[in-house]
């Protein structure tokens, strides 16, 4: 067969080739190739595969980002605004006094009820909180102590150097910071920096309680144990978003090294909580000048990038109690299954005075720094 050429080497078509040529095109542009109803199967299986394409090359990038997503914590320059130590201690703070919330076999006493039974002091190197460790208890419960500072508190740096904690069946000790207002908590947030139940030997908690709004299922930088990520208070037995320290972070075993120090940092980029062991504190600490970008990985990590910090947490006390049994040191499946403590709590705690020997903090001081722009 030969092939004709016209100008310019161009094949010569014939008039039939030329018209088989434009219906084959005109076939495969026509509007029908536009329409999917006029689609068939392997028309409609190139379609969806290119979407599918197209989706996956928007979509999981975009997954890729968010699951990175981690607010800025650029160093900022802290200064000392308030410091809590020496004789002087407990004028910073107010007694709170009745009943728990938290339905706790506690009677917490008044200023001059406590200096009474001195369940408060302090000396020149630390003052004492504690639970009344004899045989005093009425139907409200054991006498026991609630202070809370008179300072209020929205951002800092907070460092409390702690030389023994509480601890034992029955006792629910807590050093937290909360706006204790009764028509707004938990709208401006808690922040639990230091608590434990019982015997406390499955390492202090690190919580946040918040309205609604606040979650944690996000990058995070932390060496500690997470419990719950939905900050909610109503969720989770109102357990909100917390985190567990390693076991010496709390109760006999601390104790028996000198305590230590707890730091927690609050600023618009998130929450940060660590615990030093008495000889691992940093040096930045020591020396009254504290460099949270030197401590390494927090214990826990609460960042802003699901949670508005500002919106939830404001203008709060600094709180310091011990309670007894309540919701959640008194639950069965706590205080008896988990921990083994023996009786019915309420009981145990109003017939074993001795018990509460060890049921004190004592606090060497607490320090409170702030940063501009923070």
């Amino acid at each position: 067969m030969s092939v004709d050429f016209g100008p310019a080497g161009i094949p010569f078509m014939t008039e039939k080739e030329y018209n088989e040529t434009f219906e084959t095109h005109k076939s495969s542009c026509s509007p029908s190739a536009w329409n999917p109803r006029a689609w068939g199967r392997k028309r409609w299986t190139g379609a969806l595969l290119g979407i599918s394409v197209i989706v996956a090359a928007v979509v999981v990038p975009l997954t890729v980002v968010m699951a990175n997503q981690y607010p800025s914590y650029q160093r900022l320059e802290y200064s000392l605004v308030d410091i809590y130590s020496g004789e002087r201690f407990f004028d910073s703070f107010d007694y709170g006094n009745g009943t728990e919330a938290t339905h706790g076999f506690t009677n917490y006493v008044t200023k001059d009820g406590a200096e009474w039974s001195n369940l408060t002091y302090a000396t020149s190197n630390e003052a004492i909180i504690r639970v009344l460790p004899r045989d005093h208890t009425g139907a409200a419960g054991r006498p026991t102590i609630k202070i809370l500072s008179k300072q209020r508190y929205t951002h800092g740096l907070f460092i409390f150097d702690i030389g023994h904690v509480s601890y034992g069946c029955g006792t629910w000790p807590a050093i937290w910071m909360s706006d204790t207002d009764l028509d707004i908590w938990p709208s401006h947030g808690e922040i639990d920096i230091i608590e434990s139940v019982n015997q406390g030997n499955k390492g202090t908690q690190f919580t946040l309680h918040t309205t609604n709004g606040c979650e944690m299922s996000v990058k995070r930088k932390q060496t500690g144990k997470v419990l719950s990520n939905n900050c909610l208070n109503s969720t989770n037995y109102n357990m909100g978003c917390a985190v567990r320290g390693a076991p010496d972070s709390y109760g006999e075993e601390l104790n028996k090294n000198q305590g230590g120090v707890y730091a927690m940092e609050w600023r618009t980029a998130g929450i940060r909580m660590w615990f030093f062991p008495r000889n691992r504190i940093p040096s930045s600490i020591s020396i009254g000048k504290p460099e949270p970008s030197e401590w390494g990985i927090a214990t826990a990590d609460f960042p802003s990038t699901k949670c508005d910090i500002n919106s939830h947490f404001k203008n709060h006390k600094l709180i310091i109690n011990i309670s007894l049994c309540g919701d959640w040191a008194g639950a069965p499946s706590v205080y008896n299954e988990e921990y083994g403590c023996q009786m019915e709590c309420t009981e145990y705690v109003g017939s074993m005075p001795e018990a509460f020997k060890d049921a004190y903090w004592s606090i060497n001081s607490i320090k409170v720094y702030k940063a501009p722009n923070s």
